[in-house]
C-alpha cells in the first residue's frame, strides 16, 4: 500500500478556493510546494503516494506527488500532479506541516460507479461533508 501526506490547506477557504489556487499555479509552471525537510520515507511517497488536503477539520481532497526535489533557499519541493480529487470527507484534525497517511486509512475517491458525485460541484460536494451526508 502507498503511503501518504496530509497538509492543511492554508488560507483555503472551500474546496472551490483550493481547486482555484492550484490550478492558478499549475498555469504559472511547475505546481509544487515546499518544506524544510524531505520526509525520511520520501521513497515511499513519491510516484505512489498522494497530498492529502485538510479544509475545516477534514480530507477532503488529494493531489498525486510526483516527486520530490530541490526548491530556493535549502527547501525540498514536493511536486504535485495539477488535478484536485476529491475524496470523501474524513475528519481529521489539523496540524501545522505534513503528517503520514498510511494507504489502508486514507479516504476513497469520490466519483467512482453511478454516484454521480464527480458531477457536483466541489462547493456543493464541501458543504454535504459538513453534514456528514457523504
Amino acid at each position: 500500500m502507498p503511503l501518504h501526506l496530509t497538509k492543511v490547506a492554508f488560507g483555503a477557504t472551500s474546496l472551490d478556493h483550493l481547486a482555484e489556487r492550484l490550478a492558478a499555479r499549475a498555469e504559472a509552471g511547475p505546481l509544487f510546494l515546499t518544506t524544510r525537510y524531505l520526509p525520511k520515507r520520501h521513497e515511499e511517497v513519491a510516484g505512489r503516494g498522494s497530498l492529502f488536503w485538510i479544509i475545516k477539520h477534514q480530507l477532503v481532497a488529494r493531489s498525486s506527488i510526483l516527486r520530490f526535489g530541490e526548491a530556493e533557499g535549502g527547501k525540498v519541493a514536493i511536486h504535485l500532479d495539477p488535478p484536485l480529487v476529491l475524496v470523501q470527507a474524513r475528519a481529521k484534525r489539523a496540524h501545522q506541516g505534513w503528517r503520514y497517511l498510511e494507504g489502508a486509512d486514507a479516504p476513497l475517491d469520490l466519483g467512482g460507479g453511478a454516484s454521480g458525485l464527480a458531477d457536483m460541484p466541489p462547493q456543493l460536494i464541501g458543504a454535504l461533508a459538513d453534514l456528514a451526508l457523504i
